[in-house]
């Protein structure tokens, strides 16, 4: 998880072009999807009917009260299944992503792979666009192996979860290692009611998610994987 290698992130100031020449490069870029859930059982279900895959357990993350299971979407990307955990006390600050309040489950951020966050976040203020100071977490896997993380995450209201956080795993074994494989993501796009401001946003850091006009603010992603290409949004 989260709050969330071998593969260095290109600079802020030289991606632009590689994006729009290489679709893939988004992709490639991608650390992790997150579907936040009511329930995470509801949630593993509810994966395991969307892709035909059962999501491996990944365990607690301690005083955030909040657990996680996973689905592999490549070597060094996967998709994060994430709820509040019932075996924990209620945490002093509320949950990441807006789970307290959730009524149904959603795919509610992504998280693009970094190293030198606190360097990247500099680069990020200088263009106008903010991100909040680095932050560490970690939690423990089923094994007993323990993972250890940091973070940026965007403070920017108005992109309401489209912008992507940072994160760097450091030493850690990353997570897509140990979560069932089966699932390769293809594409990832999205859809605001202010799209052209969000778009302008993410050009600002070579960003080159696709935002099109949409009701309300939407993640999508294409997933290759035993039913065929599907969406989950």
């Amino acid at each position: 998880m989260w709050r969330l290698f071998p593969a260095i992130l290109v600079l802020f100031t030289t991606v632009n072009t590689m994006a729009q020449n290489n679709p893939s490069s988004l992709v490639s870029r991608v650390d992790h999807l997150v579907y936040a859930t009511p329930n995470l059982d509801q949630g593993i279900a509810e994966i395991e009917k969307l892709l035909g895959i059962k999501a491996t357990p990944g365990g607690q993350h301690p005083g955030r009260g909040t657990k996680n299971a996973l689905v592999a979407l490549g070597p060094t990307a996967y998709l994060e299944i994430i709820a509040p955990d019932p075996e924990q006390p209620t945490p002093k600050e509320p949950r990441s992503f807006g789970i307290d309040g959730l009524k149904h489950s959603k795919l509610v951020a992504w998280s693009m792979k970094g190293t030198n966050l606190a360097q990247l976040r500099d680069e990020a203020e200088r263009k106008d666009v903010a991100y909040d100071e680095v932050r560490s977490g970690g939690r423990q896997r089923p094994d007993g192996i323990s993972l250890s993380w940091q973070v940026i995450i965007p403070a920017v209201p108005e992109a309401e979860g489209i912008l992507p956080f940072f994160i760097d795993w450091g030493t850690s074994a990353h997570p897509a290692e140990t979560a069932v494989k089966g699932a390769r993501l293809v594409s990832i796009r999205a859809e605001h009611p202010n799209a052209k401001i969000v778009e302008r946003i993410l050009n600002k850091l070579g960003i080159d998610l696709p935002v099109t006009q949409g009701p309300t603010p939407a993640l999508i992603a294409v997933i290759e994987c035993p039913k065929g290409r599907v969406e989950l949004k």
